[in-house]
């Protein structure tokens, strides 16, 4: 893998702080908020000084039933091209499920949330990763997920399935070490286990990040300091290795730049004490491949030969499972048998917060329409209204929803709130019996 060094996630809210930030060897960016016909200025001068940028998709969903996008993954391979980058990376995770694998709506979790650790899950994530290999120009590498909740009667530990994907696919690893943080908190997994699994010389490089623990429960919110658990689970992997890259994310709440410097140099202070029990370059692996079975490649190494027919009941399956649990979170359906409710409650939520923040974010002017009730009409629109695509159609569909059933009461405002909505979704509003009727049409 190519050495990158220390990097931070580059954002536009802390562009100019980054800029000015001393030892900085690589950025990586949200890969969907570039455009690669017109940069941002500062990812520009970043790499006029030989700074290298990392694009980083969140919107692939790899895990989920369906095969992958051919726009969504053109979109990525653009964004690499325009970069300069030498990899592009994006999460084992489903983000979307329904359709016609399941002759059910399309729902969109507008989330990163954790596919089942099963053979028919990784069988059909190893496929979906061949396809966005052969459709990239440069390597991938997937990154493993915070979760909140755990699937019932996984078949595999993480370090397994993250063993076996690589095994089969080649593909490299971006090991987020908050994120095996998380899952110990939440789901009582081992990170040490989960690193002693691992095929070490597939990193790619590692995500350092904070979070907060409430009521038992780690969020992993990219929002608060890098904690000691988190920078000692980074001292576990380089003791094992010497990682290639180690960036530190941070998405909201953003610190001065003297304290993004102080966390730098955490993780810097953290990668030099692990030196000395990292194993020389060359050293024996520390993980081997699980036991064969007709979906692992034959021990020469050479890719498998998976099963068309397999491959796709195998998808139907998990396409039925993934549904059944994002509708559960979005759509206030029944919870599927076997997880905790209580824990599908709390990331039900979280996700409820999360379209709240980011409509707040794409469609301001609408956040200030609404003003101090914002976030509890927000919570109404969205407890029975999972996404049906992104979230400027989300913040489009929270404002039919408010003209529909809830029209604020003052004329000006509702007036206001009318011209939003037309001057965004191209069409007139209805009027007040229009909406009358339909608001007693949905009750019927």
């Amino acid at each position: 893998m190519k050495h990158l060094g220390i990097g931070i996630g580059w954002r536009p809210d802390i562009a100019e702080a980054v800029e000015g930030l001393a030892g900085i060897e690589w950025v990586e960016a949200v890969a969907e908020n570039i455009c690669p016909g017109h940069l941002p200025d500062s990812l520009v001068r970043l790499r006029e000084r030989g700074v290298t940028v990392v694009p980083h998709g969140v919107s692939l969903g790899l895990g989920g039933a369906d095969r992958p996008d051919p726009r969504r993954l053109a979109e990525l391979a653009a964004r690499a091209d325009a970069l300069g980058a030498p990899l592009v990376t994006e999460h084992i995770a489903f983000v979307r499920a329904g359709g016609e694998l399941t002759a059910s709506p399309r729902l969109e979790a507008g989330h990163l949330l954790p596919v089942p650790r099963t053979r028919d899950a990784l069988r059909v994530l190893c496929e979906n990763v061949r396809v966005a290999q052969d459709s990239l120009p440069v390597p991938l590498a997937l990154e493993n997920i915070a979760a909140l909740i755990g699937w019932p009667d996984e078949e595999l530990t993480e370090g397994q399935f993250l063993a076996e994907l690589v095994e089969r696919t080649g593909v490299g690893l971006l090991i987020d070490v908050a994120n095996l943080h998380t899952n110990h908190v939440n789901r009582g997994e081992d990170p040490v286990k989960t690193l002693d699994a691992l095929p070490l010389e597939a990193i790619a490089y590692v995500h350092v990040a904070g979070g907060v623990e409430r009521d038992g429960v780690w969020h992993d919110t990219h929002a608060h300091p890098v904690t000691r658990p988190v920078l000692d689970v980074l001292a576990e992997l380089a003791a094992r290795v010497a990682p290639p890259g180690v960036l530190l994310e941070r998405d909201e709440a953003f610190p001065p730049a003297d304290e993004l410097a102080g966390e730098l140099g955490s993780i810097r202070a953290t990668l030099k004490a692990a030196t000395a029990a990292t194993p020389a370059p060359g050293g024996p692996a520390r993980w081997s491949p699980l036991p064969d079975h007709p979906d692992t490649p034959g021990t020469s190494g050479a890719p498998g030969t998976p099963d068309p027919s397999q491959t796709d009941r195998a998808r139907e399956r998990v396409a039925l499972a993934e549904t059944a649990l994002l509708s559960s979170l979005t759509a206030g359906t029944p919870a599927p048998a076997g997880f905790d409710g209580r824990r599908l409650r709390v990331q039900a939520r979280a996700l409820v917060a999360k379209r709240a923040d980011v409509v707040a974010k794409v469609a301001p002017e609408l956040a200030e329409l609404i003003g101090d009730g914002y976030r509890e009409a927000f919570s109404s629109y969205a407890a029975s209204r999972p996404m049906r695509a992104g979230y400027r159609q989300d913040a489009l569909d929270f404002a039919r929803f408010l003209l529909d059933t809830a029209p604020p009461a003052d004329p000006g405002s509702r007036r206001a709130l009318e011209r939003w909505y037309k001057d965004r979704a191209g069409a007139r509003p209805p009027g007040r019996t229009a909406r009358l009727l339909r608001t007693l049409t949905r009750a019927a």
